[in-house]
């Protein structure tokens, strides 16, 4: 994720990490091309391409952005709803860290067994949204022998199952009341309701005809565009040809981008991150050093 000092009027323009300009400008060059090749032809041909005017693009203009704008907002929702949900994660970690301290017995050992799998449970759960591999930071806190079955295929799931049962084991050797249960059988319980929330954002992207149909709208535009400004902006045409098409297939990235907000893309969230404030919470409540200090904050972050 970028974080960065909000940029001068001169750095607008030349800013190349977390723009979406890298990943576009093949396409941008592309169609520069090929508005100058529209413009030779009209130029050595004598053809006019104007006869229409601009108002069919205006129009097409209009609803397109229309459409994008609809696209966006769908995207920054499901980004934002992401960092919610992993805001509430991190406070649900320090809920059940207090409530553990608290209501375990005195001088019991239960406590921070439970806390080091809800920290597994955090890097399972950002490894299953990321499809990648977290053992090597889960065995820190349960260790190799106490790792989910790599064959498991919901482990941050099974580990609150773990957590569950160690508090049923607790009750049912009457070490702790019923009341104590519930609550603390409840914290784990918000941690199952983030899961859930994450797995639906990622399960469930934006629909593939509506995307489909912008992809298809967006590209009819701007290879007609060159025709309707070849008349009107001669050799500007491919300027100006560059510019619409960034402000269109830059937004249509950018919102293809926040769709999954838990990838590892430059505007994606900081997973890693979110990570480590979780266990130097839990550290710092069992009176523990963190395994890691919280490193500063750079312009990216995972």
């Amino acid at each position: 994720m970028i974080i960065r000092p909000r940029p001068t009027f001169l750095q607008l323009f030349f800013i190349m990490r977390g723009s979406i300009v890298p990943r576009i400008a093949p396409l941008l060059l592309g169609f520069a091309a090929y508005a100058a090749v529209v413009v030779l032809v009209a130029r050595r041909f004598h053809v006019d391409f104007g006869a229409a005017g601009i108002a069919p693009f205006t129009l097409l203009g209009v609803s397109l952005s229309i459409f994008l704008g609809f696209r966006n907002n769908a995207a920054y929702d499901r980004w934002w709803e992401a960092r919610k949900l992993w805001g509430q994660l991190v406070f649900e970690i320090r809920n059940l860290t207090r409530a553990a301290l608290a209501l375990l017995p005195s001088g019991s050992r239960e406590a921070r067994p439970l806390l080091m799998r809800a920290l597994a449970f955090c890097h399972y759960l950002r490894g299953q949204l990321r499809n990648s591999d977290v053992s090597a930071a889960v065995a820190k806190f349960l260790g190799e022998e106490a790792a989910i079955d790599p064959a498991c295929g919901n482990k941050a799931d099974a580990v609150l199952r773990e957590m569950g049962l160690a508090i049923g084991r607790l009750k049912a050797a009457g070490r702790i009341e019923a009341m104590d249960f519930r609550i603390l059988d409840e914290r784990i319980a918000a941690l199952a309701a983030m899961q859930a929330g994450c797995e639906r954002i990622a399960n469930t992207p934006l629909p593939f005809a509506y995307t489909l149909l912008l992809h298809r709208a967006a590209y009819v535009f701007c290879v007609l565009l060159p025709f309707g400004l070849a008349g009107v902006l001669g050799w500007m045409t491919p300027l100006f040809t560059v510019v619409i098409a960034y402000s269109f297939f830059g937004l249509d990235a950018l919102s293809e981008e926040l769709e999954d907000p838990f990838g590892m893309e430059m505007n994606d969230l900081p997973l890693d991150r979110m990570c480590r404030i979780c266990e130097i919470s839990v550290f710092e409540a069992l009176g523990e050093p963190a395994p890691e200090p919280m490193k500063e904050i750079d312009y990216f972050s995972s």
